[in-house]
């Protein structure tokens, strides 16, 4: 069954009763290879399981259950989960999860069905909820190998934006603390049914065994990057100043010139290995302070 042919994906929501649902963000691929190349590209061999967010009527599940040991497809609307029983029937390897991705306890998914295997994920992501469940994968302390995303192509470029550039923003930053991001090929929106608006592009993160930088305080960290990126037209000293707030200006001032940084910097132009030096020097700052 050819899920990517638009008279089966109509036939197959047809006889189903069910149509596109907009709150969900749905839009089925009708080209054959894009599925085909996204899979292709998710994982590095086969011997693992495939975390699939949304797979709609399984046109990439197919391709995922046909390369990798395991799938487990998490689909949060449950007029497509008959549907997934019949599209899907041919294969053993592929278990449909009826959830909201962003509810589910994703560490325990994960140890109930990896087997112990590397697990990665691969989704077509709604556009609204892109960096949600992107941060819900990263912050639930699994060690996903890779994490591959189709999302609108503007943030496929905002996701892997050098710093300095107009896309780099707070995500970008935060992102390559968990890994490398890399953008793999754009999706034309005549690709989907119903076509959106914009183009699309498939992403792929290459998650860190261990984090290459040595941060003192995470959410200290953090908030460098938060505080900088809400008023990023202001300096850094003074998007610090306004965002930190348990921080004087001196002492703020005093971290950016320790870090090698000119005064009138903005945070666009550091990189995550820089919010880390900076978040080090005034966590320094504050230890000393207390003694």
């Amino acid at each position: 069954m050819d899920l990517c042919n638009l008279s089966v994906i109509k036939s197959v929501m047809a006889d189903a009763g069910i149509t596109f649902r907009k709150d969900f963000g749905q839009n089925f691929l009708t080209n054959r290879i894009i599925p085909e190349d996204i899979a292709d590209n998710c994982a590095d061999s086969s011997e693992r399981m495939i975390l699939e967010i949304g797979p709609g009527i399984g046109c990439l599940t197919q391709e995922l259950a046909m390369r990798y040991k395991k799938v487990v497809a998490v689909e949060i609307d449950k007029g497509l989960i008959p549907v997934l029983s019949k599209t899907l029937a041919d294969f053993d390897n592929i278990t449909v999860i009826n959830e909201d991705i962003m509810k589910v306890d994703i560490a325990a998914l994960i140890a109930e069905h990896s087997e112990g295997m590397p697990v990665s994920v691969c989704a077509n992501l709604p556009y609204y909820i892109t960096t949600p469940i992107l941060m819900h994968l990263l912050e639930s302390g699994v060690k996903f190998s890779t994490i591959t995303v189709m999302v609108q192509n503007e943030v496929a470029a905002r996701l892997a934006a050098k710093p300095g550039s107009s896309d780099y923003g707070a995500i970008t930053a935060v992102l390559a603390y968990y890994g490398s991001v890399r953008k793999l090929f754009k999706v034309s929106a005549g690709c989907f049914i119903p076509a959106p608006k914009v183009d699309s592009a498939v992403v792929r993160i290459d998650l860190y065994d261990k984090c290459p930088y040595d941060i003192k305080d995470e959410t200290l960290f953090r908030g460098c990057i938060r505080a900088a990126f809400e008023m990023r037209r202001k300096t850094l000293e003074n998007a610090l100043c306004a965002g930190l707030g348990k921080f004087t200006k001196e002492q703020i001032a005093a971290a950016i010139s320790r870090c090698g940084f000119d005064s009138k910097i903005r945070g666009e132009r550091l990189s995550c290995e820089d919010f880390a030096n900076l978040s080090n020097a005034l966590f320094e700052m504050n230890k000393t302070a207390k003694i």
